[in-house]
């Protein structure tokens, strides 16, 4: 035999065996893309809720706090490494109870409110303060400088439930005017604003199924309609998101977007996008650290419902709205765990994210990217010291979770090619609420920018590694890298005490070719950076 075709049969035979070990299959079609991941699939959300805003971000010039003009220093810095592409602001909910003129003029003769949230139980028991009673300190001035500090765009979310439409246009004028034409202009630079904000994305309410006006989804579009008839501009073409479904309410979609049409096909230009909201909650006890395996496989489950709303809205969609102008916004996504784990007892919705969080930001976050001709912009819900959050702060401690790493881990993704991508891995079952649940046990997407592909894959398993051969079709690698966040523990978590329990490491690994084998280790979140051959 000759040593050419010893070597081939070699390489062969090898081949086979280790597709015959491997537990799991990724197969990455680099030559079909899907659309290009926009960076703003991984934005942010910050709401006045709990202790997102004051003592999160907001911290006061005259604080002992190290901070910038107010903004708390050590949340600036760590979002900045993340480069985070849009903030949306001031809700949520709380957007729809709040005037935005509330928020300007000198920070102290600014009037006080009972903040939206006062008469939820968990703040009936709270202490008074600004998570109670709103103060204003931080208004639109506050929350733009914010956004330039660490690199980002603002998302304004409009009061559409008991403010008219007027304000609305008045609050372009104030963010978007230029300087000095109007006496909206002068009050933003009487807020040391000058020049104008340039804000693109604007809110027409928020959840107006519910807490945002309880309308029906034609009287939506009627309102829809009559808030952005004949918007000032000052330069900026303002991109709308409307209200959209509450998770799987499929009628939503089509009623609002069949109403809004009644006047013709032409009104779909208003509309940016078609906010969809879903959070995967937690049943039974519900804690967000004290949890079964059971518990940990429903709620994986539960995240990677995702998908389906995504493409079942996405069809619904295209009844209407053919060429697929309006795309989709979920700007509000995450795990919701029941109270218990909050760092204050004035931080309503606080929890704290652990391992399992970990998982379900990268779920939702590969999901997008397998979408990203669907899904426009994403904002986790939310930033700091609330729900899904990246960030937990009191007073003078400051700590990033376990979801900040995966944040900063698929950063790569953004700007590039999502390609097509298969994962194939033994399911797992689980039950709650009544409900028999599966979630898949490899999940992830992959991208192509010039010669570097990036793969960020999901084990789901609690305890196992899985040993997963993976195949390129039409490209080659001639090296890899990889960085992974896993921990022994399933609920492992980063505290102010000990803020190093989770994070993620690097190192060099064996990828050339068009196939070979990797181990993931068990209750992981991975990305392989490889750079191709020509």
């Amino acid at each position: 035999m000759r040593r050419r075709d010893f070597l081939a049969l070699s390489a062969g035979l090898l081949a086979a065996r280790s597709a015959r070990a491997a537990q799991a299959h990724i197969e990455v079609f680099a030559d079909e893309p899907i659309g290009t991941i926009s960076p703003d699939l991984h934005g942010h959300f910050t709401e006045h809720i709990g202790g997102v805003v004051y003592d999160g971000i907001w911290v006061g010039e005259n604080s002992k706090i190290p901070n910038m003009g107010g903004i708390r220093s050590s949340l600036v810095e760590a979002l900045r490494a993340l480069k985070p592409p849009v903030v949306r602001w001031p809700g949520g909910c709380f957007a729809d109870s709040y005037n935005w003129r509330d928020g300007v003029g000198p920070r102290g003769q600014r009037p006080r409110r009972a903040n939206f949230w006062i008469n939820d139980p968990f703040m009936v028991k709270a202490p008074d303060g600004p998570q109670k009673y709103e103060p204003n300190w931080f208004g639109t001035s506050e929350f733009v400088r914010f956004c330039r500090l660490v690199g980002a765009q603002p998302y304004l979310a409009a009061n559409l439930r008991s403010l008219p439409p007027k304000d609305f246009y008045e609050w372009i004028d104030y963010c978007n005017s230029p300087a000095g034409l109007t006496s909206l202009a002068d009050l933003r630079a009487s807020q040391g604003d000058k020049d104008p904000f340039g804000v693109r994305f604007w809110g027409v309410g928020n959840e107006s199924w519910g807490c945002g006006g309880d309308f029906a989804p034609d009287e939506y579009a009627v309102e829809f309609r009559r808030y952005t008839a004949w918007l000032p501009q000052f330069g900026v073409d303002p991109a709308l998101i409307a209200s959209g479904p509450n998770g799987g309410d499929i009628d939503w979609t089509r009623r609002f977007l069949d109403k809004l049409t009644e006047k013709g096909k032409h009104m779909l230009r208003k509309v940016y996008g078609l906010a969809l909201h879903y959070y995967c909650g937690t049943s039974g006890k519900g804690q967000a650290v004290d949890f079964t395996v059971d518990d940990w496989y429903s709620l994986l489950a539960k995240a990677t419902r995702m998908e389906p709303l995504i493409t079942e809205h996405w069809a619904a969609m295209g009844e209407i709205d053919a060429q697929h102008r309006v795309k989709l916004v979920v700007d509000e996504w995450g795990a919701w765990h029941n109270p218990g784990t909050e760092v204050h007892p004035a931080y309503l919705f606080g929890q704290m994210p652990t391992m399992r969080d970990a998982l379900i930001s990268a779920l939702t976050l590969d999901t997008f990217h397998r979408h990203a001709d669907k899904v426009a912009m994403g904002n986790v819900a939310q930033l700091i010291n609330n729900l899904h959050c990246l960030f937990l702060a009191r007073e003078d401690q400051f700590v990033a979770t376990p979801n900040y790493h995966v944040f900063r881990m698929y950063a790569e993704h953004r700007g590039s090619q999502a390609v097509r991508a298969q994962f194939a891995a033994p399911a797992h079952p689980a039950r709650d609420d009544g409900r028999n649940w599966s979630v898949t046990g490899l999940a992830g997407s992959a991208s192509i920018q010039g010669k570097t592909l990036v793969l960020t894959a999901v084990n789901t398993d609690a305890s196992r590694p899985l040993d997963t051969e993976i195949v390129l079709r039409g490209a080659t690698a001639k090296s890899g890298k990889l960085s992974v966040l896993a921990h022994p523990d399933i609920h492992a978590h980063n505290t102010f005490s000990d803020p190093g329990v989770v994070q993620a490491r690097e190192e060099i690994i064996e990828a050339r070719g068009s196939a070979f084998t990797h181990r993931f280790p068990p209750a992981s979140v991975n990305k392989l950076v490889l750079e191709l051959g020509s």
